[in-house]
């Protein structure tokens, strides 16, 4: 048999099938030799898979090219569900995008670099980033995130860069939210909603270069001042946004620089009573209890003489 006389539509890919467990090499049937022209058929279709499985077809809506999947820009409602399994770059960017699927990224194992930027994500699942242990720049700016949970990055250690900028309802970041990120170099956390954040989730970021933080409503009270201090002993490492970053309260440093506060900013914060002051403070609160009786019982007499005067008056009338 020539390989022309094939018929190209009777050509079927087939799973080999395993010997199973307990079966013997001699117990297995003998194919005999293969016939050259169906041995370059099944080389021919080999060559066919494996370029298949290097790369599955480019999803709709989408262009790939040299390891690039770009589906950006498409109004995209859900992530597109086959990628070639070598992508290495994955631009899901400006669509309407708002879950991602548990173990979606799972296949995807030469992913460096996945942009989710202003989409509609108010969360992701956890252990998306389980299998992607070379991802490197991950961007999630302007989405509806509302918080950072302890799981969101585990096991994407290689991650050098986070773009968490610009999701307005962001209020919380989980003092474990970044740990083991030890290739961190850039973490954007710039417009969002923190109020406040945890000294824990930064320093065990021992690579962080750059810090943004500004356009968030800082309270900057006792709670903050580690951070600031922490921040202090960095800014000469690390360069932050100074400039952008401001403190919404309390009501005498609303509108300050949060780096301009200094260890004078919070010396309330460390006031400690001696025995003496709580003496003081207990003499004045009897002080005042006794001063507070006196003036009732002094207003009651008052009531009650008022009341038989004007009793005695209607009489003197009638």
């Amino acid at each position: 048999m020539d390989i022309a006389s094939v018929p190209v539509g009777s050509l079927q890919l087939c799973c080999c099938q395993l010997p199973k467990m307990g079966d013997t090499w001699s117990q297995l049937p003998w194919p005999g030799p293969p016939h050259p022209a169906m041995l370059l058929v099944s080389l021919l279709l080999a060559a066919g898979v494996m370029r298949s499985d290097a790369g599955t077809s480019c999803p709709v809506l989408c262009t790939c090219h040299n390891q690039v999947v770009d589906c950006s820009s498409q109004r995209l409602f859900s992530v597109p569900p086959d990628l070639p399994m070598d992508t290495r770059n994955l631009s899901l960017a400006h669509n309407r995008i708002a879950t991602v699927p548990p173990g979606y990224l799972t296949c995807y194992m030469e992913l460096r670099v996945l942009d989710l930027r202003n989409n509609s994500l108010t969360e992701l699942p956890p252990g998306l980033f389980l299998h992607a242990k070379r991802l490197a720049h991950l961007d999630l700016s302007y989405n509806n995130l509302s918080h950072v949970p302890a799981d969101m990055f585990q096991e994407a250690h290689g991650l050098v860069h986070i773009d968490l900028s610009h999701n307005p309802w962001l209020r919380r970041v989980h003092p474990q939210a970044f740990q083991g990120l030890v290739q961190l170099r850039d973490l954007d956390l710039s417009f969002g909603g923190l109020a406040f954040l945890s000294l824990e989730a930064l320093e065990g970021l021992p690579g962080l270069v750059t810090l943004q933080i500004g356009g968030n409503p800082w309270v900057c009270g006792c709670t903050m001042e580690p951070l600031l201090k922490w921040l202090r002993n960095r800014i000469q490492r690390c360069t932050a946004d100074s400039q952008l970053a401001e403190c919404r309260g309390p009501p005498e440093v609303e509108g300050a620089p949060l780096f301009s506060l200094t260890e004078e900013s919070f010396k309330a914060c460390h006031l400690t009573l001696t025995l003496d002051d709580y003496l003081f403070i207990a003499f004045v609160g009897f002080v005042v209890s006794i001063a507070s009786v006196a003036t009732n019982f002094l207003l009651g007499i008052t009531a009650n003489c008022c009341h038989r005067w004007s009793k005695a008056s209607e009489e003197e009338e009638i």
